[in-house]
């Protein structure tokens, strides 16, 4: 029997609160990958904090019920962090963010052992364990890390070494731009950079060539969600020893099934 593949998701979660509807889902970058690679057939992880309120109670149960281990989530004293959607057109509008536990969150050492208990550990610019990623390094377990479209904050740069799969997302830049930057990106220390650019699809740059993938086409509900199924699908094909034009095809196939619907998961 084939081994199942391992995901530690680490960093930041809240619930995706709807204006429009009063609707609420659990989100965060991390934890939508935990869940995106359960989805996959992965096994997966989320290790983060929640507050002991009503949303806290929600995202816990959210995740038991999509089989992600919840064993390492810390339950904290005040609110569980909550981002303000609107979506327009399809597309979602972010508005006001409330931290809450969040602001408390830091790691343990056991959690570190739990972490590189797996094949890969993903994270990101919101998950605040950039001073810890070089404890995961240490122990020789591959890292990725959600940029999103921060190219060019503190933390970015402080992240960077210790990442072997960044990802970024960027629609603004051409191509010419683009590769210059990934260069520079590739240059502090990362195996494979990857760009994901809305509808014109994304690159991958490993240092040696430009790999290019379209999207795959389908009707678009709500956008929340996309970046990270993208991010979980081209994870679980290299893991699965896909070459990276293969993971980038696996990214763009789950991500185009996390946009017909509306929420994250």
């Amino acid at each position: 029997m084939e081994k199942k593949i391992k995901i530690a998701a680490v960093g930041d979660n809240c619930i995706d609160l709807y204006v429009n509807t009063g609707e609420f889902y659990p989100g965060g970058n991390p934890v939508n990958v935990a869940v995106y690679v359960k989805r996959m057939n992965g096994d997966s992880s989320y290790t983060g904090v929640v507050g002991n309120d009503e949303y806290g109670k929600f995202m816990i149960a959210s995740l038991n019920k999509k089989g992600v281990d919840t064993s390492h989530i810390k339950i904290l004293e005040g609110k569980t962090a909550v981002t303000h959607v609107e979506i327009k057109n399809g597309d979602r509008i972010l508005g006001d963010y409330e931290e809450g536990v969040m602001a408390d969150f830091k790691l343990t050492d056991e959690d570190i052992d739990f972490l590189c208990n797996h094949d890969l550990v993903v994270t990101g610019i919101w998950g605040m364990i950039e001073d810890d990623l070089y404890r995961i390094k240490e122990r020789k377990v591959p890292l990725a890390f959600d940029f999103a479209d921060k190219l060019d904050s503190e933390t970015t740069h402080k992240a960077l070494p210790y990442v072997d799969y960044a990802f970024f997302s960027c629609d603004s830049k051409n191509k010419e731009e683009l590769h210059e930057f990934m260069k520079y990106i590739k240059s502090k220390g990362p195996g494979v950079v990857v760009v994901t650019r809305g509808e014109k699809g994304s690159i991958a740059y490993d240092g040696n060539e430009f790999t290019e993938f379209g999207i795959i086409e389908c009707q678009v509900v709500d956008s929340m969600g996309a970046g990270d199924s993208y991010i979980a699908g081209f994870l679980m094909g290299i893991l699965k020893g896909q070459s990276i034009a293969q993971s980038m095809r696996m990214g763009a196939l789950s991500s185009s099934e996390t946009l017909g619907y509306y929420g994250a998961w």
